[in-house]
């Protein structure tokens, strides 16, 4: 498909209905969504790589605090945050993930400088913070993060032992994860994807969006994920990569497998959440198991939005 292009992102999978929000909250996630995309986009019109348009678009979603990423990211039970990132590189399946990091704007841009400046895939915590510091990725005040919709998330339950998906809320259902897929004007693949985690959660808990092959994967001539959900069933069924496996030895279409994966592998667990994935022709596919999911994408030379 050289010469054309196609991105899709996502805001996260979960029951939104609209009975579940008001209509203005509504239209801010999609006003959202769109400019995120539009941003994506603008790097691939331009020429640029699918690495740099999928971290221009979650970059965008991790600056809004509508998303479970970057601003908005939900809180732990000691009252922090802890957030994660992946993206992966479809040319040469070069990878970068960060895990637990507190102070880091963007974790999707630490996770790209991991990629593109060390020898190293995955890093988390203080290591994570102090790479950052030396690569020059911007902190921020653990306050930043700090935002009315969270807390009161936490305060529900912080008292018990119950850990909460950020689409378990009754005042909007919906995971909140970000990610996004995009294929370039040279035909390469790539996938992001940056979380908050999950509201209340202890020990450091780490679900699958920093795992390479569960949350985030790409590979030139097959196809790009980016994974939504409940990240422990994602990682039991190394989710992401199993469309891969499923395209390149079964000989899957990227919709077979992607639907494969979330509704025969994944839902009898007792998983939930979804898909965006791209393949190296521009197709998209965008499964979810749940009652909604908030996605956006355009494909050229077809530029029509499909919401």
């Amino acid at each position: 498909m050289k010469g054309k292009y196609a991105i899709a992102i996502h805001g996260g999978a979960g029951t939104i209905t609209r009975k579940s929000m008001t209509s203005e909250k509504e239209t801010a996630y999609r006003e959202v969504l769109a400019a995120a995309l539009a941003s994506g986009e603008a790097v691939l019109q331009q020429g640029d790589s699918a690495v740099s348009a999928v971290e221009a678009a979650v970059r965008y979603m991790e600056d809004s605090e509508l998303f479970n990423a970057g601003r908005g990211a939900v809180f732990t039970h000691e009252g922090t945050h802890e957030m994660d990132a992946s993206i992966m590189d479809g040319k040469g399946r070069r990878a970068g993930a960060v895990a637990g990091v507190e102070s880091v704007k963007n974790p999707i841009a630490l996770s790209r400088a991991v990629m593109d400046h060390s020898d190293h895939v995955f890093l988390i915590g203080k290591g994570a913070e102090d790479f950052a510091a030396l690569n020059g990725i911007e902190s921020v005040h653990p306050s930043y993060f700090s935002t009315k919709f969270r807390k009161e998330q936490l305060m529900k339950i912080r008292d018990s032992h119950v850990t909460q998906l950020d689409h378990s809320d009754d005042s909007l259902k919906k995971h909140g994860t970000v990610g996004a897929v995009a294929l370039d004007t040279n035909g390469n693949l790539a996938a992001a994807t940056s979380t908050g985690g999950i509201t209340n959660k202890r020990y450091a808990r780490v679900g699958d969006t920093p795992v390479i092959g569960s949350g985030t994967y790409a590979e030139n001539g097959v196809c790009a994920i980016s994974s939504t959900g409940w990240g422990e069933y994602f990682l039991r069924a190394v989710a992401a990569y199993d469309v891969a496996a499923l395209m390149k030895y079964g000989k899957l279409s990227l919709d077979e497998a992607a639907r494969k994966v979330i509704f025969e592998h994944i839902a009898p667990m007792g998983g939930d959440g979804g898909f965006i994935a791209i393949d190296s022709e521009g197709r998209i596919s965008m499964p979810f198991n749940t009652e909604g999911m908030f996605e956006c994408s355009i494909r050229l030379p077809s530029p029509e939005a499909e919401r």
